[in-house]
């Protein structure tokens, strides 16, 4: 073998950093992704563009690969079912199937703990978890579908699968889930969510990505956590209000002042939702089921599992990781 690694989703926030830290170990490295990354090319990743909906393309990139990291999805709350399912479903399906026709030999998935989200609180949670029967969204339902696909394929011709389930990525160069909540903010429109008691977990970028390097190192040496699902985020979980108020503080912005009860948030989330699909009206709903569920909340989980099984060890420490956050974003406030 090569020992090529293939990051989908590698231009991505999360993926950017897995390849940043195989780079640094000295390993080979190629992204398939549908924008072109010069600076990665720059540093000696092979660049594959395409889509994960295109089998042939997901075919290609998966020639001489030893590994495959799977970070590639499409995120979010609200769209069409086609989308989330096409990409996060029959997209993971069509990488698959190229680990088995190529003969790669591990796939480390890059999952959410939303798999198993039913709309109750999760509190220091582990994998015993079932998934639920009913979805509020699509993300979700089409991320479990595909986690299951993932862990059933474990032993097919010699692969090594395991799944991670990093909750709450946060760090530098997020594009998501921070630049939202600043322009929320902004913006008038974000609310405390609740009682503001509920605690989360939350993972810093630069470990999620340790998390998928360290699970690559244990199914190099040894079969045992194949075909098994980890949660990965930091030790100690965090109060969801008390964090956003710091991320808030990181932007140079006032801590939250306007908040809603859970309950009404759920109304007016299954309001939204049928005045977006009935009329329908463009862009995401200002507030869904699933969103009011999962800010008022907690959703805490057990990470024993994944120390015991491969060692899991952050990198960095929250306090550093924010440290690095306030860097960048003072950056962006003042380029000059």
């Amino acid at each position: 073998m090569t020992d090529l690694c293939l990051v989908t989703g590698g231009g991505g926030f999360l993926g950017r950093f897995i390849v940043e830290q195989l780079l640094g170990a000295g390993r080979r490295v190629r992204i398939f992704s549908r924008g072109a990354y010069p600076q990665l090319v720059a540093a000696g990743v092979e660049v594959v563009q395409g889509d994960l909906r295109d089998p042939a393309a997901v075919h290609a990139a998966c020639q001489h690969v030893d590994t495959v990291f799977h970070t590639a999805a499409v995120p979010g709350i609200w769209g069409s079912r086609d989308l989330y399912f096409g990409t996060n479903l029959e997209g993971t399906r069509n990488v698959l199937n190229a680990c088995l026709q190529h003969g790669v030999a591990r796939l480390i998935h890059t999952s959410s703990p939303s798999v198993v989200f039913d709309g109750t609180d999760h509190v220091n949670a582990d994998e015993s978890l079932p998934y639920p029967k009913h979805w509020l969204c699509h993300y979700p339902h089409s991320k479990a579908l595909a986690e299951q696909l993932v862990l059933q394929a474990a032993g097919q011709q010699g692969l090594r699968t395991v799944s991670l389930r990093p909750h709450l990525i946060w760090g530098p160069r997020d594009n998501h889930l921070i630049p939202r909540l600043l322009q929320s903010a902004r913006s008038g429109r974000l609310r405390q969510v609740g009682d503001g008691t509920n605690v989360v977990s939350v993972a810093y970028v630069e470990n999620v990505a340790a998390a998928h390097l360290q699970a690559e190192l244990a199914m190099q040496q040894s079969s045992t956590i194949s075909g098994r699902a980890y949660f990965i985020n930091e030790p100690q979980p965090v109060n969801l209000w008390d964090w956003v108020n710091t991320l808030l503080a990181a932007g140079g912005l006032p801590p939250l002042q306007r908040r809603i009860s859970r309950r009404a948030a759920i109304v007016l989330g299954g309001l939204c939702e049928a005045i977006w699909t009935i009329l329908p009206l463009s862009g995401e709903p200002p507030m869904t089921r699933f969103v009011a569920a999962q800010l008022a909340g907690s959703h805490s989980y057990s990470i024993r599992a994944a120390q015991r099984d491969f060692n899991y060890q952050p990198l960095v420490s929250p306090a550093t990781g924010l440290q690095k956050l306030q860097s960048e974003l003072q950056k962006q406030a003042n380029p000059h």
